[in-house]
This record gives C-alpha cells, sequence and structure tokens, in this order.
C-alpha cells in the first residue's frame, strides 16, 4: 500500500528562477511526535468544545481541526512507525461510524435556525466528509470496510442531478464559501481515489463518479487557484480529471507564486476579502505551503527539485519548538492566534505539513 501522502491528496514542475536558502534542507529536521501531540491536544479539545457537540453524543467534522486531524494523524502513523491509533483517533473514529452507522436518524450538523438551506448542505456536507475520513483510514489498512461503504452509499444517495453535493456556506473561506462545493466535490472524488479494493471501479458507482467527473472539469478553468490546486492534487488517481496543457499551467502559476523564503501563502490562491476589513496575512503559511508541496509530490516532482526542496525546507524551519505545530492565518477575521478559535488555520497547516513531509 502507498502512503497517502502520494495517493490522491504522484504529476512535473517548471521552476522560478530564485535562490536556493542558504542551508541545505537535510540539515534540517522536524518534530514528529510534536506534531502528532498537537493534532492529538487539539482534537481532544474539539471532542470537549460544546459548540461541537451533535446529536447521539457525537461531535461535528469539522473542515478545520477534524479533516486535517484525520489525514496528518493517519500519515504520522508511518513516520513514527506506530500503528497504534490515539485516544482522540479512536474517539473520532467511533463518532463518525455512529453517525454513519444511524444515518437516517442523526439529525444534520445545522438545523433551519442558522438558515433554511443549513439542513440540507449539512447533509451532503457530512456525507462527503465521512467517506473521505473512513477511505483515508482504510487506505492505510488496505482494506475497504463495511462502514466505510455505508458511508460511500450514503454519500451517493445525496448527490445531486448535476453531479455535486450540497456544501455548506457561511461565506467562510475555504472550506465553507461561495467556492467551496467545489473543493467538497474535489474531496469526493479523492475519497472514491484512495479507497482500497479497487472501489472505484465497483459498477454501481461508475453512473455517480462520471457525473462527478463532468461537474469537476466543466467548472474547472473558472475556479481560484486553491480548488485547481486540489484537482492536480486528485488527478493522477482519477483520470480524466485534467489535460497534460491544465496541470502544466496549475505547476506554472505555483512556481509564479512561491515566495522568496520558500514557502506559499494562501491569500495569495484567491480573491478573498475579510469581513472586518483588515488586511490579510501575506506572510507564508503551512497550509498554502503543505498543499503545493503535495501537489507537486503527487504530480511526480522529486524531493530533490528545487522548488520542492525550497518549499520542503520552509516546513523544516517553520514548525513552532514549542507546540510542533505550523503557522497559518484567518482569511475571515483578524483573530487572536493563541485562542482556540484562532489556531483552526494552525490546526490544518499542521495536519497536512504532516502528511507533505511523510
Amino acid at each position: 500500500m502507498k502512503p497517502l501522502a502520494l495517493l490522491p491528496l504522484a504529476i512535473t514542475f517548471s521552476l522560478l528562477a530564485v535562490p536556493l536558502i542558504a542551508a541545505p534542507p537535510e540539515t534540517v529536521s522536524w518534530n514528529a511526535r510534536a506534531a502528532a501531540g498537537y493534532l492529538d491536544t487539539r482534537q481532544s479539545w474539539w471532542q470537549s468544545w460544546p459548540r461541537s457537540q451533535r446529536d447521539h453524543d457525537t461531535t461535528c467534522v469539522s473542515c478545520h481541526t477534524v479533516l486535517p486531524f484525520a489525514v496528518g494523524r493517519t500519515s504520522l502513523h508511518t513516520t513514527l512507525k506506530d500503528d497504534t491509533p490515539s485516544s482522540p483517533e479512536r474517539t473520532m473514529l467511533a463518532y463518525i461510524e455512529k453517525r454513519v452507522g444511524l444515518w437516517a436518524e442523526t439529525e444534520p450538523f445545522y438545523k433551519e435556525a442558522s438558515g433554511p438551506t443549513k439542513p440540507v448542505e449539512s447533509r451532503g456536507t457530512e456525507a462527503v466528509l465521512n467517506a473521505f475520513v473512513l477511505a483515508t483510514y482504510d487506505a492505510r489498512s488496505g482494506h475497504l470496510r463495511e462502514i466505510t461503504r455505508k458511508a460511500f452509499e450514503n454519500a451517493w444517495s445525496l448527490q445531486l442531478d448535476s453531479g455535486t453535493w450540497d456544501w455548506l456556506n457561511f461565506h467562510y473561506a475555504p472550506w465553507e464559501a461561495d467556492d467551496s462545493q467545489y473543493w467538497g466535490t474535489t474531496l469526493m472524488a479523492m475519497a472514491v481515489a484512495i479507497a482500497p479494493d479497487r472501489y472505484r471501479d465497483t459498477p454501481q458507482i461508475q453512473p455517480g463518479l462520471e457525473k462527478l467527473r463532468a461537474w469537476l472539469k466543466e467548472r474547472y478553468a473558472r475556479q481560484p487557484l486553491i480548488n485547481r490546486v486540489f484537482v492536480l492534487w486528485t488527478s493522477s488517481r482519477m483520470p480524466g480529471l485534467l489535460s497534460p496543457a491544465e496541470q502544466r499551467a496549475v505547476r506554472d502559476e505555483l512556481a509564479a507564486r512561491q515566495q522568496q523564503d520558500g514557502g506559499w501563502n494562501l491569500a495569495s490562491f484567491g480573491s478573498f476579502k475579510r469581513v472586518d476589513n483588515t488586511p490579510l496575512d501575506t506572510r507564508s503559511d503551512g497550509y498554502a505551503t503543505a498543499l503545493a508541496l503535495l501537489a507537486l509530490k503527487t504530480a511526480g516532482a522529486s524531493d530533490s527539485s528545487p522548488s520542492s526542496e525550497r518549499g520542503r525546507a520552509w516546513l523544516l524551519r517553520n514548525q513552532d519548538p514549542q507546540d510542533g505545530s505550523w503557522p497559518a492565518w484567518s482569511l475571515n477575521k483578524d483573530r487572536d492566534p493563541a485562542s482556540d478559535i484562532g489556531r483552526f488555520m494552525r490546526d490544518a497547516a499542521t495536519g497536512y505539513a504532516a502528511l507533505a513531509l511523510e
């Protein structure tokens, strides 16, 4: 079985003529155990936070904390050579599996009090996230469990005729905004692509899978870079999503946006505006840098290519020595970075950085 980092989330990269950093990446190491500790601590907090609680003694599957926790924590088992799930992992999986098994009985994450369309948006979003998280863990074990098949069935049952899913939109970028439905649909493509036991070839899902591909391809040219990076990330495991020319165009745009310090900045991946009118942070951040590296890695760029080396070196230099996390900042508000909500982007950066460094 391939490590998750080489799965959907294995395509050349054109490079900018920029100076290499002074210290070669191999002279710097990173603390995988500290990253695991940070992710576990944040997941434990999320599981106890009153605002995350949902019916049947479960919690919401958040795009900013739970999803990157699943992605990063599975990769850290490989890095740390430890196959034993942590307590927060076991709890997270138990919550998701309970909701999948009781799908018809569970309530949507958000009810009409949050907006008339929120119950429907909640169900579509949750169904895709459940399938993705469970497929991520099954990809590591190499076997598709029945509960994961059930999660996929739940998701396919909510696919719209157009090929996409209803998606939560609270106007919070990058996961719950106007462009986020496209990202969510790409996540479903990723889930199908990484699912073991050749789930992608299951005859019953082919009509839905073809509609999914067609929906993504039809809207691809209008997407911000953040969404096109995710499609590049997926395309080697889901044939037919991008043409060679489209792949080259994303690689070229990523090369043009790599910053002088070797990292990437999320604010440059789209047209974002904070609701409090504060300026966006333009420093390199762990989330954008990890995504760029994952796209490069799955695009076939070697870790020794100049752009990959500089991006990897940025991650190695910028892990917090105190708590093991990587920095990232909200696209929506000027938040206190030390607060629990202010750490949501740091949660995402840490999960994907652990995956990119695997």
